[in-house]
């Protein structure tokens, strides 16, 4: 029987502060060194043709660049960049930026180690993103932060309306599947490592971060599971009912432009995570959630969970935002379930 765990830990201010300050503290920048340059030759195998059409990647030829960029005692940074397999109309969003943070001890009986692709907040919280990878790699999990299309060094200068989620929808459509089809190309770099092993790949995020992950593990055949935390399924309706301001202005937007909601569905229903669920039924998967979401309601995550044959799911007392609150717990849950299986305690 799938276990369900409700709980409830911390305070919102001190999880936060921990988190912030953890995340920035590192030692100094290691000095300059030539980068480390290499290629891979994506050729698909007999399993591509399982994947979704819309997501199937053809034969091609990449190269990587990985430059060291800081250490700390228990793992090293590097950063990490290689062309994005969907390329854009926007040609600084078309390198994949990444950070791979890689354990300094070495893997447990002379093995490899497992890794993890960690993935961001629609808010672009990276030192949450990075703090996340540093405490999995401490833990002996190699993790790979990917920024997400449109952020970081691949935004646009001087063009703030190009952005992953904005009033262009049909922009925000192809931003997600360019986002996917680049997690892909990071567990295919991974499983090219030597020091990681390929039959233990697994992505993780929290918002925007788990849906993404959600919908990376479920189509990839590399992917062996995940964790997702406040994430669930039904896209369209996360999207029209979406709390925010500047949300509410883009859905009044799509609306005078003569569109429904059913359009809406129509165009995002290929890229929900619920479309695809039934594929996690044969991977390794831990959700996390809140039980009063404002953002990602608990119908949409249960909607994901029972879609998904039920996995383990642990339920905060938060809501999308106070459950900053339990970001320590739910790393912690996160990190053992990586490693050695889940936690779950109250």
């Amino acid at each position: 029987m799938p276990k369900t765990i409700y709980k409830s830990h911390l305070s919102l201010l001190s999880a936060w502060f921990i988190s912030f300050v953890t995340a920035l503290v590192f030692l100094p920048v290691v000095q300059a060194q030539e980068p480390q340059k290499g290629v891979i030759e994506f050729q698909p195998t007999d399993q591509e043709a399982l994947v979704p059409q819309i997501f199937q990647q053809p034969p091609a030829r990449f190269q990587w660049e990985l430059k060291p960029v800081r250490q700390s005692q228990r793992h090293h940074v590097w950063a990490l960049r290689f062309p994005s397999p969907l390329p854009s109309d926007v040609p600084t969003n078309n390198v994949v930026h990444a950070e791979y943070f890689l354990p300094v001890n070495p893997p447990v009986n002379g093995s490899k180690y497992p890794a993890a692709i960690v993935l961001h907040i629609l808010g672009a919280d990276f030192p949450l993103s990075r703090f996340m990878a540093a405490r999995l790699a401490d833990q002996g999990v190699a993790a790979l932060f990917i920024q997400l299309p449109y952020y970081g060094k691949r935004k646009p200068p001087n063009s703030p309306e190009v952005k992953f989620l904005s009033s262009d929808l049909n922009r925000s459509q192809l931003a997600m599947k360019q986002g996917v089809m680049d997690i892909r190309r990071g567990f295919a770099w991974l499983a090219s490592r030597p020091e990681v092993d390929s039959a233990k790949l697994y992505a993780t995020g929290v918002s925007l971060g788990g849906i993404m992950s959600a919908v990376a593990v479920a189509v990839e055949p590399l992917a062996k599971g995940g964790v997702f935390t406040l994430a669930g399924g039904g896209l369209a309706d996360i999207l029209w009912n979406m709390p925010e301001k500047e949300a509410k202005l883009y859905r009044a937007a799509w609306e005078k432009s003569g569109r429904s909601f059913q359009d809406l569905k129509a165009m995002v229903d290929p890229l929900d995570p619920l479309t695809y669920a039934d594929r996690l039924k044969t991977k390794r998967v831990l959700m996390i959630a809140g039980k009063v979401d404002e953002v990602v309601p608990p119908s949409s995550t249960k909607a994901l969970w029972n879609a998904a044959g039920q996995p383990p799911v642990i339920w905060y007392d938060a809501g999308h935002y106070s459950a900053a609150a339990f970001i320590l717990p739910a790393l912690r849950e996160t990190v053992a379930f990586l490693t050695t299986g889940p936690i779950i305690n109250p």
